[in-house]
């Protein structure tokens, strides 16, 4: 009997109930509350169930990132190798790839000027710089945490990685990606906030056409000028430009499928559990991770206003031919932001139709963003 009540007994000591903290459990209603946003209200599924999942995982069985230093057999934990994918940037240039590979390029081509209001939608990057160094972080973590207001999750794991901020790269990861899937909650209120309802109305004049010639020298002319100005961008403009060069070339389909689908989808699936991982309760409930989640909202909310108001600018030197709607799809979060442009569009006028105009911002945002991440690398003099 003896053997038998000491067996149970370590069996019931070896459940998770003896070692879960508070923190724990708060992680662990966190995920179910992401889990829920994400198959009840379909917020971002594909981003939300995996990262949700990991934080789930890790708050229930913490091992499961253990590093192989920490292991006694030599061996790390599961999700640990998925993680280390992640801080060698190569899980973060894949999905660049592949949105590549899935993005039509048209748009931006079509109408350059798009890209000042990419550019104008990523001083919600600079602004959280600033507003992290003022909080006491240093230089090297405020530019990492600062990229959050981009609405980047790739670059923003791609930078702290590079930036050697691995402290804090859970944190910041699950920011961004959380705001990318948070996209048509955040954005609208501000966007009507900020424009008339006159302007929401603005119908734009169709695109011209592009030919094929120029959506093939387009990922190899921007690919030349952004590596040579910035080469620490090329992993990541790299492989956004070779996705879509597989895209327009036409004599790659296997590649292109490949590519936008399989491989998206596996990269996807090992950089969301790897992100969710990194929210144990120990890592995630401090003072540090509120200020960087903070943060992030106030650069997401910055950039948006920041491309909004320059549509804004914009319609009254067109007088009147360019809908400020389109300014807050310059955030990089492809192809979300632009289709809740479309959205708030259509709450006004359900005939006007800004997707593709949207769209010409939204691919202005993901290079502009990358173009943001090369900078701050070479202020701090990282390769």
């Amino acid at each position: 009997m003896n053997y038998i009540a000491e067996t149970l007994g370590n069996l019931v000591h070896q459940t998770a109930f003896f070692n879960l903290t508070w923190g724990n459990y708060v992680m662990i209603a966190v995920a179910c509350v992401f889990l829920y946003l994400a198959i009840a209200k379909e917020y971002e599924p594909l981003l939300l169930v995996p990262i949700s999942f990991g934080m789930l995982l890790v708050n229930i069985y913490p091992d499961i990132m253990l590093s192989i230093e920490e292991s006694s057999n030599g061996v790390g934990g599961l999700l640990h190798y998925f993680y280390l994918l992640d801080e060698w940037a190569i899980l973060p240039s894949l999905i660049f790839m592949g949105v590549g590979a899935m993005t039509d390029f048209g748009p931006l081509i079509a109408n350059p000027k798009s890209f000042l209001l990419g550019a104008s939608a990523q001083f919600g990057i600079f602004a959280a710089y600033l507003g992290a160094m003022a909080m006491g972080f240093s230089d090297k973590a405020a530019a990492a945490i600062s990229i959050i207001g981009g609405a980047d999750g790739p670059t923003s794991i791609f930078l702290a990685g590079k930036l050697q901020q691995t402290a804090i790269m859970g944190p910041i990861a699950v920011a961004a990606y959380s705001y990318m899937s948070l996209v048509p909650i955040i954005q609208p209120p501000i966007m009507k906030l900020l424009t008339t309802e006159k302007e929401r109305k603005i119908k734009m004049e169709q695109l011209r056409p592009v030919s094929r010639l120029e959506k093939i020298l387009f990922p190899i002319i921007v690919t030349i000028i952004v590596s040579l100005i910035l080469p620490t961008t090329a992993p990541l403009v790299g492989m956004l430009m070779l996705g879509n060069l597989f895209r327009e070339s036409g004599v790659v389909r296997q590649l292109t499928e490949t590519a936008s689908n399989a491989l998206m989808y596996i990269v996807v699936i090992f950089l969301g559990t790897s992100v969710g991982a990194t929210t144990s309760a120990e890592a995630f409930l401090n003072w540090d991770t509120i200020k960087i989640v903070v943060l992030g909202l106030v650069a997401f909310a910055f950039g948006t206003a920041a491309g909004v108001l320059f549509g804004k600018l914009m319609c009254k030197i067109t007088g009147g031919k360019v809908n400020p709607l389109i300014g807050s799809a310059g955030v990089s979060a492809v192809p979300m932001a632009a289709r809740v442009s479309q959205k708030v569009g259509a709450e006004a006028d359900p005939t006007n139709f800004l997707l593709m105009h949207a769209m010409g911002p939204n691919v202005a945002g993901v290079i502009g963003t990358a173009v943001a991440a090369g900078t701050f690398m070479a202020i701090f003099g990282v390769m």
